[in-house]
């Protein structure tokens, strides 16, 4: 019964405190509203153990059943949203709770907003939950490995209507600030029950929020309020280190700021962030090497696939100093013995990918080199992950795989259930076209195992996906783990 739903939802915002008690028949006159009902009953009903998803199914079936959306997770999802923002605090309201909780603590204000983005359903913790995560170890550190299966995929009527809709400019992208209350539409997701935390950044306004496909804890965005590309340059340095100071117990980073190496959106200038110590972080630096006139700042080569160097003082000016100082001399780099190319016909390909935190009483910036430089063999990219691999992971190297966890596509889970099958039964995988794809790759690392059996497949295959994933962050790394490779770093480290 629609009341009994209702009456549900209510009291879910209450007991999250989203909806104070005061506001109770408010809430529920907001989502009778929504629901197109002019009646209403306070029915008896138990409201102890309120599943947030199995409340919202049922008035999403009764707006279905009335007309008032289409039978699709599109619909559906910019419905529901609608009917969370009923129970939803306003802006100010959440940003004075914010910085009340902050006075307290920086860790304090963060666990307020990441609590209130979940219970919102901003962040879909039913969906979330879906996705496979597991890690494997390697000689440089504990892989993260995740299918990411949170993301519902586009039904056909969605993306038909999303065709004939007239085109939109607004909100200009999914990290712009006019996203906070936006209804969205076919082609872009609702945004009513989203929150926005305004905060300063090297003087001009910015957003901070986590991302609702949160893929490690406090996975938070920080992006710029004006709609401006992203651009890696000293000022890039400064803002992730503003942010720094303003929540030390985050790391911040960014993509590059070229294609291939550049990850999403390069058109908002924005970071990634979040409460989580990646492998990346973990990884002890091989070598320390020293900056002529930047003696007090700690260098090093960082022990990682990719190639990072890791800079290091109490002193976060002296740190951006030195980063603008190796950022330019990269840009302008080229080492032909090592195929690394500033440019060819005119088009940069030297970048990097930057990811800041504070460590005790010590700041700290990896500097991750990046060349998007393509070939005829790697028409993708040279330091892209390789043919090869693209079996498991062909999507650009980003932010987040850089640090060292796998995004891999959805696909993958079917096609893993697959493979244990085919494996187990001694059947061609190459007679199935889903997965005929792996086969080399299950040709090479079956031999190494003497038995598989049902109880050990999914351990195996996993396994081997991380490993996979170990190989395509060497494919990204410039300089490759070898006396060769740490040579040619070296030859840069020289020019520095």
């Amino acid at each position: 019964m629609i009341y009994e739903a209702v009456k549900k939802l209510v009291q879910y915002g209450i007991d999250t405190g989203l909806t104070p008690e005061s506001e109770r028949i408010y809430t529920t006159n907001l989502i009778l509203d929504v629901m197109k009902e002019d009646e209403y009953e306070d029915v008896d009903c138990d409201l102890s153990n309120i599943v947030l998803e199995d409340v919202l199914r049922e008035l999403l079936d009764e707006a279905v059943k009335r007309g008032l959306i289409e039978d699709s997770v599109t619909y559906r999802d910019l419905f529901d949203t609608r009917l969370m923002n009923c129970l939803m605090p306003r802006p100010a309201q959440v940003q004075e709770r914010f910085w009340k909780e902050y006075e307290k603590s920086p860790e304090d204000a963060t666990a307020y907003y990441y609590k209130l983005s979940q219970d919102s359903d901003y962040i879909r913790r039913y969906r979330i939950k879906k996705d496979r995560k597991w890690t494997v170890d390697t000689q440089y550190g504990t892989l993260d490995i995740t299918i990411n299966l949170s993301k519902p995929e586009k039904d056909p009527k969605a993306i038909a209507a999303a065709g004939k809709a007239k085109s939109a400019s607004y909100p200009k992208c999914q990290l712009c600030m006019e996203n906070e209350g936006y209804a969205g539409r076919t082609n872009h997701p609702a945004r009513e029950n989203h929150r926005i935390i305004p905060i300063q950044i090297q003087g001009s306004k910015w957003g901070f929020q986590y991302s609702p496909y949160v893929y490690y804890n406090e996975h938070c965005i920080v992006f710029n309020g004006e709609h401006i590309p992203m651009k890696i340059d000293r000022k890039a340095f400064a803002k992730l280190f503003d942010f720094i100071k303003l929540f030390p117990h985050y790391f911040l980073g960014s993509n590059a700021d070229l294609p291939i190496v550049g990850g999403s959106i390069l058109s908002h200038d924005h970071f990634q962030g979040g409460n989580y110590t990646f492998a990346m972080a973990k990884a002890p630096m091989i070598e320390n090497f020293t900056v002529a006139g930047y003696e007090d700042v700690t260098a090093g080569i960082v022990k990682w696939p990719l190639s990072v160097i890791r800079l290091q003082s109490k002193d976060v000016e002296r740190i951006i100093d030195l980063a603008d100082h190796i950022l330019t001399k990269w840009r302008g780099y080229t080492d032909e013995a090592a195929f690394i190319y500033a440019e060819t016909d005119g088009t940069p390909h030297n970048t990097i990918t930057p990811i800041a935190r504070k460590r005790g009483d010590l700041y700290e910036l990896d500097l991750t080199l990046r060349n998007n430089i393509t070939t005829e063999e790697h028409p993708l990219g040279v330091y892209h992950p390789h043919a090869k691999l693209h079996h498991i992971k062909k999507e650009n190297i980003g932010l987040i795989e850089v640090m060292g966890l796998a995004v891999l596509p959805a696909r993958l889970k079917g096609e893993m259930e697959l493979l244990k099958e085919y494996i187990l039964e001694g059947k061609d995988i190459r007679s199935n076209e889903q997965i005929e794809k792996h086969a080399d790759w299950v040709d090479e690392f079956l031999p190494n195992y003497s038995d598989i059996n049902e109880d050990n497949i999914g351990h195996i295959l996993e396994q081997e996906v991380g490993k996979v994933f170990c190989q395509v962050l060497e494919d990204a790394g410039v300089y490759k783990c070898t006396p060769e490779g740490l040579e040619a770093f070296h030859r840069f480290i020289n020019v520095l």
